[in-house]
């Protein structure tokens, strides 16, 4: 199946660097992350195009032929614009659904307001990375267990020992307050991964200079010539990503049911 979207392009390159499997089924891909079975988005299906009236269910049940264990019911969808509207069949189904903005940046500048307290370097060691965790578990997404940090930590560790990108963070003292990672995909491309900032540290310019410090790292040390990110259109987060010059360039659609907590 040949990918159009950016986002899918560099999603699937920095997943199989983790160690996911991708299989190309020619009418979709079928994404599994075996280490990670409760990763919901290295378990999923991506599809050419939006499912038209009517398809959504033969989509779910070859979803669950292919994850018969899974409580998760997630999907892709290839294309470089559209809106949520397009995803309606799955909406009848009682999924969500999400159209991301894929933004894209060939040069950045500092924020407006950037923060000088903190101290911003890679992440090494056992305890950094125990901070990591703590740092995921701490957010506001409902569905991200210990266990599912863990084992996305040691994914993303096991990337950046291998010189693939890196993870950065921003630190008060001995506190992880920001981090986010920056891996090599292809092409020149290097994507953003993970961009999250404590709920107590929000609103300091902590993840806008953190988002200048690992972009520079993406152009003077991996060599990259375009960074990708993609942000959720409704979230305040976006306007730091613009602020350093991050620009709207794809949007990118999803569709998923999953369980509660």
């Amino acid at each position: 199946m040949h990918l159009r979207s950016l986002a899918n392009r560099t999603d699937l390159a920095l997943l199989r660097l983790g160690g996911s499997e991708v299989e190309d089924r020619g009418t979709h891909l079928v994404v599994r992350t075996p280490e990670n079975p409760s990763f919901y988005w290295g378990n999923f299906l991506l599809l050419p195009q939006a499912p038209a009236a009517g398809e959504a269910e033969e989509w779910v049940r070859r979803f669950c032929r292919e994850f018969p264990a899974a409580r998760h019911r997630t999907f892709g969808v290839d294309g470089a614009d559209g809106s949520a509207d397009d995803l309606a069949a799955f909406v009848d189904l009682g999924f969500e659904t999400e159209a991301s903005v894929v933004m894209t940046a060939r040069s950045v500048h500092e924020p407006p307001r950037p923060n000088r307290e903190a101290v911003y370097r890679p992440l090494r060691g056992d305890e950094d990375w125990r901070l990591q965790i703590e740092l995921s578990v701490a957010g506001e997404n409902e569905h991200v267990t210990r266990e599912f940090a863990t084992r996305r930590a040691k994914a993303q560790r096991a990337i950046t020992e291998a010189g693939h990108g890196q993870w950065f963070g921003a630190f008060l003292g001995d506190r992880l307050v920001s981090t986010m990672g920056l891996v090599r995909a292809e092409g020149g491309l290097a994507r953003f991964q993970e961009v999250q900032t404590h709920p107590d540290a929000r609103g300091r310019g902590l993840a806008g200079t953190l988002v200048h410090h690992v972009s520079r790292f993406g152009f003077d040390e991996l060599g990259a010539d375009t960074l990708v990110m993609v942000a959720d259109p409704d979230y305040l987060a976006i306007r730091v990503y613009r602020s350093v010059g991050f620009a709207d360039t794809e949007t990118q659609l999803a569709a998923s049911l999953l369980p509660k907590r």
